[in-house]
């Protein structure tokens, strides 16, 4: 899977291409429950899968967790317009931008029965995706791209993600309440995904930094030669341990969740932003992948919304619910 998507962004194809093949392939949703349709995988199997993914293409790593989210969500619906668009999620044929109602990037209220306002930034690796907001502990709304008007937004990095902002005006009959089928384990699963991805970005830069190193000569040596880089590279990599080791253990306890998206995100800034000094000069160059890895991983970290998420952990260890968000119908 990483060999794919290494090779396919190196020679310019969309990563939208690619989530079809990935699809097809039966791996886009590989952590998904069988019997939903899904790849029946375990959280560490998925975990690797994300972290494979952050290594040579974040966004599609970002938009696979997403794709898992929207099935935890969306998976035991009975309707069968939601039960055909599971099956385009593992397909690929369909994405879904998911989203916490309570984050600042999101402006929408229930007005004259209909859902109206904006949501700031999505990367989902599609044109034009659905949305679904997760509104409470157990309640959703499915928002189809229908109802949306969409418009590419500039980001730093995470080339491929068709990053866009949405304004929505969707009267109440399109907008789709899913009710008990697991927002909180999507809120997880969104944290321990982006947790992954994040390690994995931090792992390539690590490993990049290193081979640079070992095959750069100067004074007379490899550059691994020199302590002081030799020690670099050390901090670099156990920095990507401790990411790895957070994505691939921490539990879908929110406060464990959050906890451990958080340190990902700023590790993978952290060793993306070493691995690039690592590289001298050169690291500035678009012709290493250094810069890119370090625009991916101040990107993602954004895309990942993981101020609400530490938001949410922060009332929940004093003992607080989660704040109210967006109700699942107009008033």
């Amino acid at each position: 899977m990483q060999a794919a998507a290494y090779a396919l962004r190196a020679a310019g194809v969309p990563a939208v291409d690619l989530v079809g093949e990935l699809g097809s392939l039966g791996v886009w949703t590989l952590g998904t429950a069988e019997t939903v349709g899904g790849g029946g995988a375990g959280r560490l199997m998925a975990a690797v899968a994300f972290e494979r993914l952050g290594r040579y293409w974040p966004a599609l790593g970002w938009a696979s967790v997403q794709a898992h989210a929207a099935v935890d969500v969306l998976g035991g619906d009975e309707r069968l317009h939601i039960r055909a668009l599971v099956d385009e999620l593992h397909s690929g044929d369909a994405a879904v931008a998911v989203v916490d109602a309570g984050s600042p990037r999101v402006h929408l209220t229930w007005e004259r029965g209909a859902l109206v306002g904006s949501v700031d930034r999505v990367d989902a690796a599609a044109v034009a995706p659905h949305l679904l907001l997760l509104s409470g502990e157990t309640e959703a709304l499915f928002v189809p791209a229908s109802c949306m008007t969409v418009t590419p937004l500039d980001r730093t990095g995470l080339d491929g993600a068709l990053t866009r902002t949405l304004d929505v005006v969707a009267p109440k009959e399109s907008v789709q309440a899913v009710v008990g089928h697991g927002a909180a384990a999507a809120r997880a699963r969104l944290l321990l995904g982006i947790a992954a991805v994040a390690a994995g970005i931090a792992g390539g830069a690590a490993d990049d930094a290193l081979v640079y190193a070992e095959n750069r000569y100067q004074f007379g040596d490899t550059l691994t030669a020199i302590p002081t880089v030799r020690q670099g590279l050390v901090d670099q990599a156990a920095q990507v341990v401790g990411a790895l080791h957070l994505a691939c253990s921490a539990t879908a306890d929110p406060v464990q969740a959050a906890a451990a998206a958080r340190a990902a995100c700023d590790a993978a800034v952290d060793v993306a932003a070493a691995a690039l000094q690592s590289h001298g000069g050169y690291g500035y160059l678009t012709e290493y992948p250094a810069e890119r890895r370090l625009r991916d991983a101040v990107s993602l970290r954004a895309a990942g919304d993981t101020w609400t998420a530490g938001t949410d952990s922060g009332r929940a260890l004093v003992g607080l619910a989660r704040a109210t968000t967006l109700d699942v119908e107009a008033s």
